[in-house]
């Protein structure tokens, strides 16, 4: 019997406002995915991630939905998304979903007529509207903070003009907060899930999926200063996190998928501390995968990788789940800089000109290429963030007046948010916008330097970050390594990173001297250059005998 493809995918994430521009307005859409899919056939993965395209104001770049059954006019249309899903499936790369179900937009009609409807009626139970404390109200109903920064509840005007309720945003205060514990919201989603399921989509991400469940009676809680915004490393109980209800809610929608044929998966969005924690996700009768953040976050250190992989790899398994690896997304520091940061930068944050510890970019690609090299020699489900082939670092240098992440505003630039892992990606170097729009338009500017790590850059170049994905991604296929079994190698220094899969030996030096390359056998794929008979530092390989 063969196994459902989710447990061994190369998963590549689009993030369609920056990846291809076919309209020439400066911000990508389906028909720009559509015109490249040729590009990730080649590439070598076997499915894609499109995060939000849904009817939005944009506010939060899609995370704020008006519409969840069509596509907004600046990607396009409900067409150019069936076109867009029949292009990949002919290339036999499966097609994942964006789901937001923790908030809509303040602009969607359910909202809309929250606002004008009275305390305690069932238009406003389908959120969080709560009285407000002291004396008239004045005070929010807690001392809860959004996640963009400020207070996560925004007062509301009455029909009669008074002030009234609050309502909750855990995110921008055009994000409120759905109230999961009305049925009727419950059902809006099944219907959700539904519609894109019967157009014939593979899969969905569920975004913020520890969210939506908040504790009974929504007590007071303050984070700490230093704590990851998504509750990635949350040691205490957070009233708004990983809340044990969450989990009914996905049984359901687990049920719902298993009456569709060909495999459909479900992706968790779960920032939790642990994996063992985020396993809980993707127990038999909930989700298929969960994000393996505690990996993605880990430093470049051979003792911090083996103990999460070994966590990871325990965990998963123990549920029935293949373990997911992920090393960038829209929503963190690209790897090519966050491996070589010389200062904490916490989830969400950002860096920028004025950020201390700004990384070396020539130690993090190198850093990224190994780090790589070894996450696709792992057993299980892989993720690519668009533009990691070509070894795109973040956008530093962003002018203040381009930015246009709500956390950015929210925090009054305290922050830098995540518009530098967000910038359009270069495909042609001698090309407007490097290839990403025809009219040279760009709705976040590209930086200069990127010009040499355009795709058309790359492509013939053997030594090039895109020869080295392609490489990895055919030779993981070759040698079964993602449906294979992890052994780990000891003898070796502490600062290396030494392991097993199949007849592949994967040595990674995370340490400042050269370490000596396994003997009798001969490299099959390096992150660079390897010295004679050495392992370098920040370089992994992949050996086999002979």
């Amino acid at each position: 019997m063969t196994p459902e493809w989710w447990r061994t995918a190369a998963i590549y994430q689009i993030y369609p406002r920056s990846f291809a521009d076919a309209s020439g307005d400066g911000v990508g859409d389906l028909a720009g995915v559509t015109s490249r899919m040729d590009a990730l056939a080649e590439l070598g993965v076997d499915a894609i991630w499109l995060s939000p395209f849904m009817t939005s104001p944009q506010r939060d770049a899609g995370y704020d939905v008006t519409d969840y059954r069509d596509v907004d006019p600046l990607f396009g249309t409900l067409a150019d998304f069936d076109a867009m899903l029949e292009s990949a499936h002919a290339r036999g790369i499966r097609v994942i979903i964006d789901l937001v179900p923790n908030h809509s937009s303040d602009q969607h009609v359910w909202f809309q007529e929250a606002l004008t409807a009275a305390p305690g009626s069932r238009e406003r139970a389908r959120y969080l509207f709560r009285d407000g404390r002291g004396p008239g109200g004045h005070e929010p109903p807690n001392n809860w903070q959004s996640i963009f920064g400020g207070s996560a509840w925004t007062r509301v005007t009455e029909a009669d003009g008074s002030p009234g309720q609050w309502y909750l945003h855990l995110f921008d205060s055009s994000q409120p907060d759905f109230d999961w514990t009305q049925r009727e919201v419950r059902d809006e989603f099944l219907d959700i899930l539904r519609f894109w399921l019967d157009r014939g989509v593979d899969g969905f991400r569920v975004d913020v999926a520890h969210g939506l469940i908040k504790e009974d009676g929504l007590p007071d809680y303050i984070q700490p200063e230093d704590a990851d915004s998504m509750g990635g490393e949350a040691e205490d109980d957070v009233p708004y996190w990983g809340r044990p209800g969450v989990h009914e809610v996905y049984r359901e929608w687990r049920a719902l998928l298993e009456e569709y044929d060909g495999d459909r998966a479900l992706c968790a969005e779960a920032w939790r501390p642990t994996a063992r924690e985020t396993a809980l996700w993707v127990r038999p009768d909930e989700m298929h995968q969960a994000f393996n953040f505690p990996y993605m976050m880990t430093e470049w250190d051979a003792a911090a990788l083996r103990t999460v992989i070994a966590d990871s790899l325990e965990a998963f398994p123990a549920v029935g789940a293949p373990a997911t690896w992920v090393l960038s997304n829209h929503d963190v520091i690209r790897h090519a800089s966050r491996l070589a940061l010389g200062a904490d930068s916490p989830q969400g944050h950002g860096i920028g000109p004025l950020s201390p510890g700004k990384p070396d970019p020539v130690v993090g690609l190198r850093r990224a290429r190994a780090a790589t090299t070894v996450m696709f020699a792992l057993p299980g489900s892989a993720y690519i963030y668009q533009g990691e082939e070509l070894g795109l670092p973040e956008a530093i240098e962003l002018p203040d007046e381009a930015r246009q992440d709500p956390t950015w505003f929210r925090t009054n630039g305290e922050r830098y948010g995540r518009d530098g892992c967000r910038v359009p990606i270069p495909w042609e170097a001698d090309a407007p916008a490097f290839g990403f729009s025809a009219t040279g338009a760009s709705w976040l500017p590209q930086p200069a330097e990127w010009r040499a790590l355009a795709r058309d850059a790359q492509r013939d170049d053997p030594a090039s970050t895109l020869s080295l994905y392609r490489d990895l991604l055919r030779l993981r296929r070759e040698e079964s390594l993602a449906s294979g079994d992890l052994e780990w190698v000891d003898g070796w220094p502490t600062h290396v990173l030494a392991f097993r899969n199949g007849r592949v030996t994967v040595i990674a030096n995370t340490g400042s001297e050269d370490v000596p390359a396994p003997e009798g056998m001969r490299v099959l794929c390096a992150s660079g250059p390897l010295g004679e008979g050495v392992v370098p530092v920040d370089t992994a390989a992949w050996f086999i005998a002979g």
